[in-house]
């Protein structure tokens, strides 16, 4: 039961991340990335700090060292330094090249999981992995085979990969934690409060870089419906989200997180048909199919030979 309550929870994690897409145009070219960042945490934070500032603080205090490594890890990893490398990497390649590369995540997610997690690996698994590498790669709407990488984005294809390579790292750093010992404070840590004390810190990284690029002057040309979506971003796309996320982590595997982080493209796809009325090509909606396979073949009870046994884990 606890299974299917975190294969939900990742659903929905993952389906609400995949409106930042949509949310990221009604702002671009207004505000940039470490400003929607700052904007966007700093929200969250006043909204939920009359509701969980006290159990926050009753929280950090009951905190051990390894806990907050990982905090601090999965604000650098998963939000700080992912969208820095996001940023700088979109201006140095083509979209195209860009939007392959991100299909990398959840295969090095999987391979950071059996090499650093030791979980358990089986047929199906890898197969539900490629599924969702080519998945998300058909939506992008390029074909892969004609696709050329062009020697001069080859900055910004490696800026990519990091991004890439950051959001696994959040993954598996996620899910280790919530593996833990049972004696460890973080395995307990409600996902709202875990959630405040890991946009605590990103915002404070994302502060320094954003009040550089002076927004005084871009935020007095916001309108309405740009704070509306600062509002989104900040209390969905971040907070319930990761809400869900950490939720979903806690009851289930790397693998299964891996899969289901195919939903973010696959919302952004069906969000540019319903809201940007943009048009989707057959290869887009095999990649969707793709991807709901995936959920099925990795998410689904299997009675595959185990490739390899899972150690035990611990937060040292």
């Amino acid at each position: 039961m606890e299974n299917i309550k975190g294969k939900i929870y990742l659903f929905l994690g993952f389906s609400l991340a995949g409106t930042s897409v949509v949310t990221g145009r009604i702002l671009s070219g207004k505000l940039g990335t470490f400003q929607i960042t700052a904007l966007s945490l700093g929200i969250l934070l006043l909204a939920l700090l009359p509701f969980y500032g006290r159990r926050a603080w009753q929280t950090a205090r009951s905190l051990t060292r390894a806990d907050w490594r990982m905090l601090i890890l999965q604000a650098f990893f998963g939000i700080f330094l992912f969208r820095v490398f996001l940023l700088f990497g979109v201006n140095r390649t083509s979209t195209a090249e860009a939007g392959l590369l991100t299909g990398a995540t959840p295969a090095v997610t999987s391979v950071l999981a059996f090499v650093f997690l030791k979980e358990a690996l089986n047929r199906r698994t890898v197969l539900g992995v490629a599924c969702t590498v080519t998945g998300i790669v058909l939506l992008q709407g390029v074909d892969p085979l004609s696709l050329q990488f062009d020697g001069s984005h080859l900055a910004g294809n490696l800026l990519i990969l990091c991004a890439a390579a950051s959001e696994s790292i959040f993954n598996v750093i996620s899910r280790r934690h919530s593996a833990g010992s049972p004696s460890h404070a973080g395995a307990d840590i409600n996902p709202l409060v875990q959630t405040m004390l890991v946009s605590a810190f990103a915002f404070t990284l994302s502060l320094g870089p954003a009040i550089y690029t002076k927004p005084a002057a871009a935020l007095t040309s916001l309108v309405f419906a740009d704070w509306l979506a600062l509002v989104w971003y900040g209390l969905v796309i971040t907070a319930l989200a990761f809400v869900f996320f950490y939720a979903g982590v806690k009851r289930c595997d790397a693998y299964t997180t891996a899969a289901f982080s195919g939903m973010i493209p696959m919302t952004s796809m069906l969000l540019s048909l319903l809201v940007l009325k943009e048009t989707i090509n057959a290869g887009q909606w095999i990649g969707g199919a793709l991807i709901i396979a995936s959920i099925l073949l990795i998410a689904g009870k299997s009675e595959a030979r185990i490739l390899r046994q899972p150690a035990a884990l611990s937060i040292e």
